[in-house]
């Protein structure tokens, strides 16, 4: 017998983690008020839940409209289409992310171009965007990841100088400021995700965030089948729309979570903080330090990195298993480049805007992201927020089992 958990020993944590998603009574009595009027559904839209939950969620971004909306693909969908993006035209997006950032323009008959991911924070690297860009190209989606936020003063230097739009996926992000700047407010469009992994939740649910009046109206349109009502009706033309409306019920949970937002935002940084500064002391694990512009985190997923060179050259998805077996759930390839995904089955028989780029179809020879695939299969470690949302002790459980993993690396090698 060993003494890692994996070997037989005892786990060195065997306490649940903070539940999640966590509720109060706020929760209870906003569905109750939502239950007992007998108005659930979307339309009208905006409801009223979803339109007060708008207008408080744009405000703490810093941003003047909001637009609710079924789920956070389809916001990412409503962007593009509100902004012009057509057949043909090219949206250039990182190499790893959820499917949804490059599906969005594959399902207006767009493509996607990928870019490479920084080495030191995994967002979009903005030194390789500029190459990508062709008179095609029509917008760029960067995702601010896990815990980090992609470089927003040199992406939105980029598309002044060619003239092109910046949709922020903000889906990891709520509550995150650069320069005191709400993340969603400093593109053209912001779009969020409420789905049951995030940090504000409905279960689904997702939201647009503009400062363009048009653009607000545009994607009031898109989101309530293409109709003009007043408020959003002054725009020129008329758009195809779809529905896309979110519920009351979903609204008003939406709205009990943005209350809480601040202290569970404040909870996470200082656990993530002093989480950054004791795995700095591990030979091997790589800790990501905030970008100095960053004057808000807000932690979707903690990341760090794995050096098999300093843990007797076991690979990363072994050391996963092994705290597994220890109490700590973690992640490897969270996210693979997403034109390697299994789901992104995007076909030139179905998607034929595709063709000229991607030959029958984007697969995983589509593209070249190495410093992505190093960190998909090789070396990114995931950590889901719900383990910053405890105590100090919490935190040095998690250093603890690292530390046993290394100390006991023998076991595993061997």
């Amino acid at each position: 017998m060993g003494n890692l958990a994996i070997n037989g020993g005892t786990a060195l944590r065997q306490e649940p983690w903070p539940a999640w998603p966590p509720y109060t009574e706020r929760e209870r009595e906003l569905l109750l008020t939502v239950l007992e009027s007998h108005n659930w559904g979307g339309y009208p839209s905006p409801n009223f839940q979803a339109r007060r939950f708008a207008e408080e969620f744009a405000k703490y971004h810093g941003a003047k409209y909001g637009i609710c909306a079924a789920n956070g693909t389809v916001t990412l969908e409503m962007a593009l289409r509100a902004l012009g993006v057509e057949a043909g035209d090219e949206v250039i997006v990182p190499s790893n992310s959820w499917v949804a950032t490059a599906a969005c323009a594959v399902y207006l008959n767009a493509v996607p171009v990928f870019v490479d991911l920084r080495p030191d924070n995994f967002t979009i690297d903005h030194t390789k965007i500029e190459a990508a860009i062709t008179d095609k190209t029509k917008a760029i989606i960067p995702v601010h990841l896990g815990s980090s936020i992609a470089d927003m003063d040199a992406i939105m230097a980029l598309a002044e100088k060619h003239n092109v739009f910046v949709i922020e996926d903000c889906a990891h992000m709520h509550g995150g400021k650069w320069r005191d700047r709400g993340v969603g407010s400093i593109g053209h469009i912001g779009s969020f995700s409420f789905q049951s992994s995030k940090l504000m939740t409905s279960g689904e649910g997702g939201i647009c965030l503009t400062s363009d009046k048009t653009l607000e109206e545009r994607l009031q349109s898109l989101v309530n089948c293409g109709r003009k009502e007043p408020g959003y009706d002054e725009f020129p033309g008329r758009v195809f729309g779809w529905n896309y409306r979110i519920s009351e019920f979903q609204a008003a949970v939406l709205r009990a979570q943005l209350e809480k937002l601040d202290e569970r935002t404040k909870l996470r940084a200082e656990n993530a903080a002093y989480l950054t500064d004791e795995l700095a002391k591990i030979d091997g694990i790589g800790v990501v330090r905030p970008d100095e512009r960053v004057t808000q985190p807000a932690h979707y997923q903690y990341i760090f990195t794995y050096d098999k060179s300093k843990f007797g050259g076991v690979h990363r998805d072994k050391f996963l298993e092994a705290a597994m077996h220890e109490g700590l759930n973690l992640d490897g390839d969270f996210y693979v480049p997403m034109y390697a995904n299994e789901l992104f089955a995007a076909k030139s028989s179905e998607w034929p805007a595709l063709r000229d780029r991607y030959g029958e179809g984007i697969t995983k020879d589509s593209a070249e992201s190495p410093v992505g695939w190093e960190f998909a299969l090789e070396t990114g470690v995931w950590m889901h927020y719900p383990m910053l949302m405890g105590t100090k002790k919490d935190v040095d459980d998690i250093v603890a089992i690292i530390k046993k993993i290394q100390d006991n690396i023998g076991e595993l090698a061997g």
